[in-house]
């Protein structure tokens, strides 16, 4: 479609901490694909780039009906994902807001750009829709995916539901801007069982959105053509020598991690932390992140009505991860389950990684390849936890 046969429409722009914070909201009962791309409708973004892959598909088919109605200024379909993500990081230097989505096999294909955006210093936020990775083939929900981008620099959020979508993918765009931080943003949540289905979303009015992105308030200035020289790379060319190369690179990766570290500050602002404690005094704590910490959020929920001893943590930080705040609300925890959506268990091993005595983490239970996560079994670590019988019935 022509941009001139869009319609312009005249918006009300404002702070990140008016609009998730302040603004009036209305709420609506839609999937979290639909939570995402209101919540891009609201952040102004100049350009989303994207290739479809199922459950992804879903997202970027409504934020291009978005920019049908004009609340984005690009959109295209690339030729493939390493093509999107490529394209993702060239838009970067230019200086505009970017958006796109993956999900599964699709961001292991783009992988290898996306692995080099924080080093590029490049603000994007990116969806990412779980699925299942490996064969035999399936489209089935699965985080395992989300392990393979825990190490390339990225901050990680992890949206447990569909108001998380909204608000995590909305505060994505302010931190990824900040200029201390200013590393692409990811906002996981599971496929599926949060993407196609709905739920309760209280939203700020679309006639609201994000003030304007500021390109020359960045670390690495955008790229000027009018303005030589140009730059396209923050003290390029890094390959002078080996010496330099070296030492360039290595400053570099502690400068992203870094980075990375930074932007806890602003999921404090504007997330209220990267983690949510209930009944903190409790002996037996169900710790999950995303569509698991629903299900352990239910697990509490009859431990409570039974009388039960049992804790709720859920942690909305992948990255940078809350190893402190962990450690502080398990201080006095005797046993620590911890439920996931994959076979791997990179939560746990987080968890265990993350407290002095990891020995007290109950590694399970885990469903993957696109299996629903049943309550009654995490109801069975609590009691084997607690010393206690329980006839499980599935």
């Amino acid at each position: 479609m022509d941009a001139s046969q869009r319609p312009q429409l005249e918006k009300q722009k404002a702070d990140i901490n008016y609009i998730l914070k302040e603004a009036p909201r209305e709420q609506h009962f839609i999937t979290g694909a639909q939570a995402m791309a209101e919540a891009v409708k609201r952040a102004n973004v100049d350009m989303a780039i994207a290739y479809p892959i199922t459950p992804q598909s879903e997202v970027m088919h409504l934020v291009g009906d978005i920019y049908a109605q004009g609340h984005i200024k690009e959109y295209y379909r690339a030729e493939e994902e390493l093509g999107t993500m490529s394209a993702i990081a060239g838009a970067a230097r230019a200086g505009v807001r970017l958006f796109t989505a993956t999900s599964g096999p699709g961001l292991l294909r783009g992988l290898e750009a996306i692995v080099s955006w924080s080093g590029h210093r490049v603000p994007a936020v990116l969806g990412i829709l779980t699925r299942v990775v490996n064969a035999p083939l399936s489209i089935q929900p699965d985080n395992i995916e989300m392990a393979y981008m825990m190490h390339c620099g990225a901050v990680m959020l992890h949206a447990e539901n569909q108001q998380d979508t909204f608000d995590y993918t909305l505060a994505a765009f302010a931190i990824t801007e900040k200029v201390d931080v200013y590393i692409p943003v990811a906002v996981a949540t599971e496929g599926f069982f949060v993407t196609h289905a709905k739920g309760y979303v209280n939203m700020t009015s679309d006639d609201l959105c994000l003030n304007d992105f500021d390109p020359v308030a960045a670390p690495v200035p955008a790229m000027d053509n009018e303005t030589p020289p140009a730059r396209i790379q923050r003290d390029a060319p890094v390959q002078k020598s080996n010496f330099m190369s070296y030492l360039i690179h290595s400053v570099w990766q502690q400068e992203i991690w870094d980075s990375n570290q930074r932007a806890m500050k602003y999921i404090y602002e504007y997330l209220g932390g990267p983690i949510e404690v209930q009944n903190p005094e409790a002996d037996v704590f169900v710790l999950g992140s995303g569509c698991a910490a629903a299900q352990c959020r239910e697990a509490h929920r009859y431990a409570q009505e039974d009388g039960l001893s049992v804790g709720f943590v859920k942690v909305k930080a992948i990255r940078p991860f809350p190893t402190q705040e962990i450690r502080d609300a398990l201080k006095n925890a005797k046993a620590v389950i911890v439920p996931e959506h994959n076979i791997i268990g990179w939560l746990c091993k987080e968890v265990k990684a993350a407290i002095p005595n990891g020995g007290i983490v109950v590694e399970g239970p885990r469903v993957y390849g696109g299996m629903t996560l049943p309550v009654e079994l995490i109801m069975k670590e609590i009691h084997t936890a607690l010393g206690l019988e329980y006839d499980l019935k599935l």
